[in-house]
């Protein structure tokens, strides 16, 4: 019993160590979950490198971490492919590509209403960008029998969000590649992990100071998302749940469909009588 007692026990400590001497890259790294990330993985051990349209908040946050800021638009598929070149050159290898960066834009009215613009921009950024990041990377991590793929997706790809229809099937989308990535090459040792959160504080949403939080409630902070996410991360979780009740939501919705789109319905009524508007921060005080 002793010998299995610390064989478990180093298990659990090659676990942690994990993530030690790694490099580990994050689009949309400057900022919100991915700022938080950069941090949380720099403080494990990790080489990370913060890609973002903001350069200058990159640069200044890999100064902070030791790491290295770089421009990425991740809406291009030559500038994904010149950062993970730029990194493999440099470093010679990429152990964990966290595709972060993500779009969310205001529907106007109806189901159909939100612009072809911003139809295209959430594809792009919230699809697109992961599947670029893939095609780039797999050579590599296939070669290796080794690689990751962190993709912060929302709790809006299992579930859906009120009041955008343009996220929603985005992130479900999102969700449908990560699950294809997984089952296609799980076997080439690549290693997938997807992340639901509900609402968080950050930029993304326009809620991320001490007044907000204050506004709000108990609303969930990116670094304890972040400390959530790496813990999956070393468990190798598919999927990972911030928000433990999103599991329940799930659930009922797999369980009775029917029922689900019921509440759904009455919950947005509830919004609109409530605030007159489907503004998130809306929908976040009526829940």
């Amino acid at each position: 019993m002793e010998c299995v007692s610390i064989l478990v026990a180093l298990t659990e400590i090659n676990k942690v160590m994990k993530l030690n001497k790694s490099i580990i890259v994050v689009t949309g790294g400057a900022s919100g979950i991915g700022k938080a990330l950069v941090r949380q993985f720099s403080s494990e051990g990790a080489t990370v490198i913060i890609a973002d349209l903001n350069l200058k908040s990159a640069v200044e946050l890999a100064k902070e971490v030791g790491g290295l800021g770089v421009f990425c638009d991740v809406r291009v598929e030559q500038s994904i492919i010149d950062l993970v070149k730029g990194v493999t050159d440099k470093f010679n290898k990429i152990d964990i590509f966290c595709s972060n960066a993500g779009v969310i834009f205001e529907e106007l009215g109806d189901a159909t209403s939100t612009r072809n613009a911003d139809w295209q921009s959430s594809w792009e950024v919230n699809v697109m960008a992961h599947v670029f990041a893939a095609r780039a990377c797999l050579p590599f991590m296939v070669s290796r029998r080794k690689g990751y793929f962190l993709q912060i997706i929302s709790a809006a790809g299992l579930l859906s969000q009120i009041g955008n229809s343009a996220y929603s099937t985005s992130k479900h989308a999102a969700l449908g590649f990560a699950e294809s990535l997984s089952i296609t090459h799980g076997d080439d040792g690549v290693r997938v992990s997807v992340v639901c959160p509900q609402y968080v504080l950050t930029p993304m949403l326009g809620h991320f100071d001490s007044q907000a939080k204050r506004e709000l409630g108990d609303i969930m902070s990116p670094e304890d998302v972040a400390k959530i996410i790496i813990s999956g991360v070393l468990k190798e979780e598919f999927l990972i749940l911030p928000h433990p009740e999103v599991k329940k939501y799930f659930l009922n919705k797999a369980t009775n469909y029917s029922k689900w789109l019921e509440g759904m319905k009455k919950l947005r009524q509830k919004v609109l009588k409530l605030s007159g508007d489907l503004d998130i921060k809306s929908i976040i005080k009526s829940l």
